[in-house]
């Protein structure tokens, strides 16, 4: 089969498309015909092999995963011989970043746990950019924001697939007013899909205007904890599903002590992968959400996609297609 494959760390041209053996898949596994992929941050930064403390889980000198890609969408061919949630045939899509990654090829195996059944209104290519993206926001504005409608919010980096679905999530629960931030070239995007309000934050800085939030949501952590605290309202809170590491580490240490000295709250998601697939098939099925697609790309425009991906310039998902199969 064919791959994207990465045999050591560095800038976009050291992924190559090679011809490999196609997986097989063990008790507990699927085989999977890939339809459908998409560039997430795990992919940008295993190809860097940066920061860090990548490389202390995926390989010190090289890294131990050798095809990138974690979010995919695509049809069951062989079921081990555990496997229960689903037979040869079915639609499926889901994170497999606990799986291995292996999505930027034309076959790969995944655990079932990693995977769900794709509605039938639902392509591949629209499948592809939901797990990932939409885990974090959900789990991001429900679960650690406990927004409740009515409130305002504000959405960091909205512009990407965890912004273009957040917006869309959170105004299916009930709220109204969510401004927007992110470069010029993807406000009319923005305000296309729900934003009230877009700012550009080459600009000007969100956090030093007048107007308040009760939630933040942040995809970048681009900024000092204390910086998002001067705009968030008393009894509000600002949520981080990732971006610059020692911003993060700042705001997982003094989180504790600004919740003591104030009513406001920081919280960082801890992913868990998949488990609100069906509540996004919900979504979807009833006309709330559809995500942002950029492209789709063709697997031999991984190393381009990916790069474009990690200079910031996409508007929602980058979705990879493969064989043109982005069809249900």
């Amino acid at each position: 089969m064919k791959a994207i494959v990465l045999t050591k760390y560095g800038p976009s041209d050291v992924l190559q498309l090679k011809e490999v053996e196609k997986p097989t898949p063990s008790d507990d596994e699927v085989l999977i015909k890939v339809h459908a992929a998409s560039v997430n941050d795990w992919d940008w930064c295993l190809m860097r092999g940066t920061p860090f403390y990548i490389r202390l889980l995926c390989g010190l000198l090289k890294p131990k995963i050798q095809i990138p890609g974690v979010e995919i969408a695509g049809r069951v061919e062989v079921v081990g011989r555990n496997v229960t949630k689903f037979q040869p045939g079915d639609a499926v899509y889901g994170d497999i970043s606990e799986s291995g990654f292996g999505g930027f090829a034309e076959y790969v195996c995944a655990h079932e746990n990693a995977l769900a059944l794709k509605p039938n209104s639902m392509t591949f290519v629209e499948a592809a950019a939901i797990p990932h993206a939409a885990m974090l926001a959900v789990q991001g504005l429900h679960d650690e924001g406990q927004i409740q409608p009515g409130q305002k919010l504000a959405i960091n980096g909205a512009g990407g697939g965890v912004g273009t679905l957040g917006v869309q999530i959170a105004k299916s629960m009930g709220v109204v007013e969510v401004t927007g931030v992110d470069s010029s070239g993807k406000l009319d995007m923005m305000r296309s899909i729900g934003f009230v309000q877009t700012i550009d934050y080459t600009q000007e800085d969100f956090t030093e205007n007048e107007q308040c939030y009760d939630l933040i949501l942040d995809t970048k952590t681009n900024r000092s904890i204390f910086k998002y605290m001067r705009v968030l309202n008393p009894h509000g809170t600002y949520v981080t599903v990732g971006g610059d590491t020692p911003r993060l580490f700042q705001a997982l240490f003094l989180g504790p002590i600004i919740r003591m000295f104030s009513k406001k709250s920081v919280c960082i998601v801890n992913l868990k992968p998949n488990k609100d697939l069906n509540y996004m098939n919900e979504l979807f099925e009833a006309g709330k959400i559809k995500p942002v697609i950029d492209g789709p790309y063709k697997l031999s425009e991984v190393p381009e996609a990916i790069q474009y991906f990690g200079e910031g310039k996409h508007k929602g998902k980058v979705v990879i297609t493969l064989d043109g199969n982005n069809k249900t």
